[in-house]
């Protein structure tokens, strides 16, 4: 009598028929003493870690880790132990897993590897399942778990991104420099622009230069209004200077006055 535990499958040896076809789950078994003997298989999945040094399409130095989830096949347990024996995956991952990774790796190029990782990955998971398959071993799951380069290709790579944000920045300094330019530019044509028409205007209305000196004063008393401050300034202060010909006018007129 023996006991199968939960997650384990069994099968028996004859010592007259040899490996039995027949398999036995969890609970309780008799067999004959001295004839027969269980042989007892964990069908659940285990990890398996497994590290490869290859060569990628450019003829890169590539470290690459990868794991795997796997269980043997529970209709495929004599066959596996003729074969194999409980030891399956320790004999058969290694190899097929070096193989696999090898043949994949060598399809792409050290920047593909990076940046087209899912997909590499994918295609890792598809022939290492059916490669496993020839061995009655079956994969839940296959992943990259790590993925590096030698050290001057890793140092290549950072001397070409510092290279490519310098440039970068570059022209965007030389972008900043032509919009400094263009808009110098069009202020300047503003002034221009601004200056012929306020000379056209003080050509055709001489009482154009007083409207601006009210202007210009409506502004002032606005800022020094809103001041804490308290000033008293005279009109020349606020450009107000509006009597400077007033009493050369009224002497004229009274001048004239005098004479009567």
């Amino acid at each position: 009598m023996y006991t199968v535990d939960a997650g384990h499958i069994s099968i028996k040896y004859n010592r007259l028929s040899g490996v039995n076809s027949t398999t036995f789950r969890e609970g309780v078994h008799f067999m004959l003493p001295w004839f027969e003997r269980p042989i007892i298989f964990d069908v659940r999945a285990r990890p398996h870690t497994m590290n490869t040094l290859t060569g990628s399409g450019d003829l890169q130095m590539v470290n690459i880790s990868l794991r795997a989830l796997c269980r043997p096949d529970p209709t495929k347990l004599p066959e596996i132990y003729r074969n194999l024996g409980t030891d399956y995956d320790q004999k058969v991952l290694p190899s097929i897993i070096n193989e696999v990774l090898k043949s994949v790796v060598a399809q792409y190029n050290a920047s593909q590897l990076i940046m087209q990782r899912e997909l590499v990955s994918k295609m890792i998971r598809q022939r290492l399942v059916q490669r496993a398959k020839d061995f009655n071993i079956l994969l839940d799951d296959v992943a990259i778990t790590h993925l590096s380069f030698s050290p001057e290709y890793e140092k290549a790579v950072e001397s070409k991104q510092v290279a490519q944000q310098q440039a970068e920045r570059a022209r965007y300094w030389v972008l900043k420099a032509q919009e400094e330019k263009k808009r110098t530019i069009i202020h300047a044509e503003g002034e221009k622009q601004s200056a012929e028409m306020i000379g056209d205007a003080i050509k055709k209305n001489p009482g154009f230069i007083e409207l601006r000196k009210i202007a210009t004063a409506k502004e002032i008393s606005n800022l020094l209004a809103k001041s804490n401050n308290r000033l008293v300034l005279s009109t020349e202060s606020l450009l107000l200077n509006l009597m400077e010909s007033g009493p050369a006018d009224a002497q004229g007129q009274n001048a004239p006055a005098g004479k009567r």
